[in-house]
């Protein structure tokens, strides 16, 4: 019986298990993410999270204790070499978990375990590399925004006077055709003989008055 024992055996002797976390942690070192069941993934993790922890420090001990663990000298230089620099910032939690579903032989759990700092589609990729943000307020424009303005206001009232111009030009033309020169000539007309009858009118007056 278990009795609460934190450690997960896995159905597998000791020394099975160990070597067969050292395998998957090399694996998971070279490849960077690795497919396998929910319960290796998470004893996975506890395995191999200290061993990144020391490669932050390149020192012969560490290098001699990692080696010890994974026993394989490829994955050890791409752990200090590679994964050190990359998770120097970083104060543990190495790797993410994320269930993919289950398995269709025995229907299995089925899980993929990475490292966080090397999955590109995430936020924690790239920190180093912030792009520049601008903020834009509403209340005052910027100083570009700024120095365009005046040279609007300056050159708003030459525009208006050059449609004001346009506009009288065409109605001057629109104006000289031979129906409204006819129509100016009969008012003249008209006029001139209203000032005639007004004059004789007067004219007859004064004699009667005489």
């Amino acid at each position: 019986m278990r009795h609460g024992k934190k450690i997960n055996h896995l159905g597998r002797t000791a020394s099975h298990r160990s070597a067969m976390l050292s395998n998957m942690a090399s694996s998971l070192i070279k490849h960077k993410r690795i497919i396998t069941t929910v319960a290796k993934a998470k004893s996975l993790r506890v395995f191999v999270e200290p061993i990144i922890t020391r490669s932050k420090v390149s020192s012969t001990h560490n290098y001699r204790t990692a080696f010890s663990y994974l026993k394989d000298k490829d994955a050890v230089k791409e752990l200090f070499t590679v994964v050190g620099e990359k998770v120097a910032n970083r104060p543990g939690g190495y790797t993410r978990i994320l269930k993919t579903g289950n398995r269709a032989g025995d229907n299995a759990e089925m899980a993929m375990i990475e490292l966080v700092d090397f999955n590109e589609f995430f936020d924690g990729f790239g920190q180093d590399k912030k792009k520049a943000t601008t903020r834009r307020s509403r209340r005052g424009g910027s100083s570009a925004a700024k120095a365009e303005a005046p040279a609007a206001k300056a050159t708003a009232p030459v525009i208006e006077d050059a449609v004001v111009e346009e506009v009288v030009e065409e109605a001057s033309v629109a104006e000289v055709t031979p129906a409204a020169v006819e129509a100016t000539e009969v008012v003249e007309s008209d006029d001139v003989a209203a000032d005639n009858t007004d004059a004789v009118e007067g004219e007859e007056k004064a004699d009667d008055n005489a």
